[in-house]
């Protein structure tokens, strides 16, 4: 018997979005060796993104860097509230038309937080 094919549906990933997210960095730098964890952080909240928000090009803000790095190289945060932003690229020569920018969201505890989707 051959299975029938269901619609396949494409991801919107033509239009702007913004989202809030809350990323558990402890699941995802567990094992890593004390001198990597600070740059794979930095990498898994690019690959984070790129997933959520289905672009390759991602951007990471200054300010949510120097928040990775606050603790050091070692101590990354256990959980970061960031910000996806999928946006326009204005560059004529870009191979794609959008690109993901990730920003810190300040919040005093990570209690309750879900994804929300941010009217900007």
């Amino acid at each position: 018997m051959v299975k029938a094919e269901k619609g396949i549906r494409k991801p919107k990933t033509n239009e702007i979005a913004t989202r809030d997210h809350t990323i558990h960095m402890s699941k995802r730098v567990y094992g890593v060796t004390f001198k990597n964890r600070a740059p794979r952080a930095i990498e898994e909240i690019k690959k984070f993104a790129r997933k959520a928000m289905g672009t390759n090009n991602v951007r990471i803000d200054t300010a949510l860097n120097k928040y990775m790095w606050s603790m050091g190289i070692r101590n990354v945060p256990k959980r970061v509230r960031v910000r996806l932003e999928r946006r326009r690229d204005e560059d004529e020569e870009a191979s794609e038309k959008l690109y993901t920018l990730v920003k810190h969201v300040q919040v005093s505890d990570f209690k309750g937080l879900q994804t929300e989707v941010v009217n900007a």
